[in-house]
């Protein structure tokens, strides 16, 4: 050749197609053969010298999917260098020697590449292999090149919908050309070419119900797949849906065909209004029920059921109280009339109400223009029986604690629908303070309240109150009674008793008092402290805070027991004072503060006496107690044999006659019980003693006639009064031991529990002689015991004890 050319050469389904990339054209069959045209992919320049690469832009080689002429020459490949020896010729590449494999060979000597087996496009439509020139010891003798191959589609897959049924919907009377859905398809052939190019149509139409509609309602874009309606008349209460039937082919239309299907429904719109049927009702309720169901009423529509253009709501007119209310009932879409307040028979026995209908959804313009449906509804009011009820519940009652009893606290408080005879009681009165007239049901305080029941909670008291009619139907109340807070007891001084440091040279410590008041704030604290100028001018009180003060002397003070008059006063309106005395006891004090006795002083003086000092005046103390426990015992038993014999333990040796002169004094002690007054101390004046021997407390050293003073309480106040007459309702008995114990506890001048009982002078020559005398240590067998059966009945009990039967 004269120009430089490069030639590919494919055979495609038989026939060859041969593409020349040079400046000149070339192509020959000698009788039925096809002779390929060698492909130079490597060109040398010069005379016997290296080549100069040059890059080649080599075209694809095309070849035809499904060809059945396999094996199948596609092109041969060439160099044209010239060597001394064997050229050997490789592929390698997708379809040689990688996945998918086999599908094309070389011919190693001569270069010719052909496919094996039918290609399919739709698998893979393209290739890209690599050529290379080898010695026959493998080594290269060109450097690789590549080739493309190309798989040309046919039209060998049908077209497929994407769906096997599309379904849509289209609203009732809807104009033409409105779009309903686009149904879609696809085809597994090359875009690229007419074998995908697709063309959609309808093929049927069928109505449901069958035949409700014959005339053409819809069409479909060729290209697209959009249906629209193509005629007027689609209306839903005639026809509920359409069936077509679709067919889409290749080729533009000529090619490959397939089927498929659409659904269209036909969709509701609001063009009927509900209607009542029937337009009047007559229904009967019940007074004093509420929340329940009176009737229904029934609307008829021929919009389709169960969605919001066919359901009905409903509204009531010529109700101004609101004692009605309706729904509609999702299933039957009745309407459904209730009660939703108490009738009362005697205010209003029948009621008649305007019912409207519509629908939920505003009707569509393409509706007839008709006014909304009324029907009419006859109530008539069933009466029955109320029963009382009060005016308020609960019923608030706002009082002063200090309310005087008989002081009327409410009244009018229930009435009778029915104006039946009311009758009232208290169903309830922990406390029994109240009292109700049982025809007016006025309730009035029948004693005093007192603010510390345990049923008072907060200042509020809590009652309940009863009500019945003539026919036995009854209502409760709760009755709630606030408590104001009112002054009604002054404070009182705590502690009464106390003792302050003597200290030479420095200031002496004071006392702390403090009060306490049984009211409540804002009528106790803050408490105000104060010493009256014309007594205990020695003393004065310092405010700490306001509850407590601190009392001091104004001078040094002698150690001794003192007496200070104390004011206290409250804060309440009108404010409350009370006088108390407390009785201080100034003392040498240790380093602690704390009070120590006159020889505790001497022991810690610098000059006191020695640990052992002591230890031995402690044994002499002991060794003197125990001879006098001697000689005491042994006068007891020189007591007991003087008792004579027949004239019994109660038998003395006096000749006097025995008499009752044992007096009352009404002065009887706790025992171990008082806690609060155990540690008394008998105050006593020596010089007030009287001359008379034998005239003391026994046991204490005090005089007889001299009261033991309290170091609790102060002196010289006066007694509460106590009750003295019994009430004459046996209910108030708790009540009057309630206020004379109340008058017994807050009592200064009574001693306390832990005292020696007082007792004075009976006289002298009884008798009957000293208890002491009775001869308790003797045996039972000296002594003649049948003289107490002749002491009358009240020596019975004690005869039997001592019978030796």
């Amino acid at each position: 050749m004269a120009a430089r050319m490069l030639m590919v050469c494919v055979l495609v389904l038989g026939s060859l197609l041969c593409q020349v990339w040079s400046s000149a054209e070339s192509r020959y069959i000698e009788g039925d053969e096809l002779h390929l045209q060698a492909l130079y992919p490597w060109r040398s320049r010069g005379k016997g010298v290296l080549r100069v690469k040059r890059d080649w832009i080599i075209p694809p080689i095309r070849v035809s999917e499904n060809s059945k002429q396999v094996p199948e020459n596609l092109v041969q490949i060439k160099s044209d260098k010239i060597f001394k020896g064997e050229v050997i010729y490789k592929l390698e590449g997708p379809g040689v020697d990688q996945d998918p494999k086999n599908l094309f060979e070389i011919d190693d000597k001569t270069g010719v590449i052909r496919s094996k087996r039918p290609l399919d496009r739709e698998k893979y439509n393209t290739f890209t292999l690599k050529a290379f020139a080898l010695s026959p010891s493998g080594e290269r003798l060109e450097n690789p090149t590549t080739i493309e191959i190309v798989v040309l589609d046919q039209n060998d897959n049908r077209p497929a919908f994407a769906q096997r049924q599309f379904v849509g919907t289209v609203a009732e009377f809807s104009i033409p050309g409105t779009s309903v859905m686009t149904v879609s398809a696809t085809d597994a052939d090359d875009p690229e070419t007419e074998n995908a190019a697709l063309s959609y149509s309808i093929i049927s139409q069928e109505s449901v119900p069958a035949n409700a509609v014959t005339k053409t309602m819809f069409g479909i874009n060729n290209s697209t797949g959009a249906i629209y309606t193509r005629d007027v008349g689609l209306d839903r209460e005639v026809v509920k849906s359409f069936r077509l039937k679709l067919q889409v082919a290749d080729m533009g239309g000529m090619g490959l065909t397939s089927e498929g299907e659409a659904v269209i429904h036909v969709s509701d719109i609001n063009n009927y209004a509900p209607q009542f049927n029937p337009a009047l009702y007559s229904m009967i309720a019940a007074e004093n029920r509420f929340d329940y169901e009176i009737g229904r009423v029934n609307v008829t529509d021929r919009d389709d059921p169960g969605t919001r253009n066919w359901e009905a709501k409903f509204s009531i007119s010529k109700d101004p109280e609101g004692f009605f209310g309706i729904s509609t009932d999702p299933a039957s879409n009745q309407g459904i009339l209730t009660v939703v307040k108490p009738l009362d028979y005697e205010a209003q026995s029948e009621h008649i109400l305007i019912l409207t209908a519509e629908n939920v959804n505003p009707l569509s313009n393409k509706a007839p223009n008709l006014p909304l449906s009324t029907a009419t509804v006859m109530i008539t009011v069933v009466n029955e029986n109320e029963a009382p009820y009060f005016r308020e519940n609960p019923i608030q009652i706002v009082v002063p604690e200090s309310v005087a009893p008989g002081t009327l606290l409410k009244r009018n408080i229930a009435s009778d629908p029915d104006q039946s005879e009311l009758w009232y009681e208290m169903s309830r009165d922990p406390e029994r303070w109240l009292d109700i007239d049982r025809l007016t049901g006025d309730i009035t305080l029948k004693r005093n309240i007192r603010m510390r029941s345990p049923h008072v909670k907060n200042n509020i008291y809590n009652a309940a109150v009863k009500v019945t009619d003539a026919d036995g139907v009854s209502a409760t109340a709760l009755l709630v009674i606030t408590l104001k807070e009112t002054n009604d007891f002054a404070p009182q001084l705590l502690p009464l008793s106390g003792s302050v440091c003597r200290s030479a040279g420095s200031t002496a410590s004071g006392l702390v008092l403090t009060a306490v008041d049984e009211d409540l704030p804002p009528q106790a604290a803050p408490f105000s402290f104060e010493i009256p100028a014309d007594l205990s001018v020695n003393w004065t009180v310092v405010q700490i805070n306001g509850t407590h003060t601190l009392l001091q002397p104004l001078v040094e003070l002698d150690v001794g027991e003192y007496v200070v008059t104390v004011v206290v006063t409250d804060s309440g309106s009108p404010a409350l004072g009370a006088f108390a005395q407390v009785n201080v006891t100034v003392c040498l004090c240790d380093s602690f503060g704390d009070c120590k006795s006159e020889a505790g002083a001497i022991l810690g003086s610098t000059v006191g006496i020695s640990f052992i000092a002591l230890v031995i005046i402690m044994a002499c103390v002991a060794l003197l107690l125990l001879l006098l426990l001697l000689a005491v015992a042994m006068t007891t038993c020189g007591r007991r044999h003087h008792i004579k014999k027949g004239t019994g333990l109660l038998v003395g040796e006096s000749e006097d006659d025995i008499r009752d002169n044992v007096f009352n004094y009404d002065e009887q002690g706790g025992g171990e019980e008082d806690e609060n007054a155990f540690n008394v101390d008998l105050l006593w004046n020596p010089h007030d003693a009287p001359s008379t021997p034998g005239s003391f407390y026994p046991g204490s050293g005090v005089p007889r006639g001299k009261q033991p003073l309290r170091k609790d309480a102060p002196h010289n106040l006066p007694s509460p009064t106590y009750p003295r007459r019994p009430p004459a309702d046996p209910t108030d008995i708790e009540d009057y031991i309630n206020d004379g114990l109340e008058a017994a506890d807050n009592d200064p001048n009574v001693p306390p529990y832990d005292t020696a009982l007082i007792y004075d002078y009976e006289g002298d020559g009884s008798l009957a002689g000293s208890l002491s005398s009775i001869a308790s240590g003797s045996s039972d067998g000296d002594q003649d015991y049948d003289y107490l059966n002749d002491w009358g009945p009240r020596f019975k009990k004690l005869a039997n004890m001592y019978d030796p039967r």
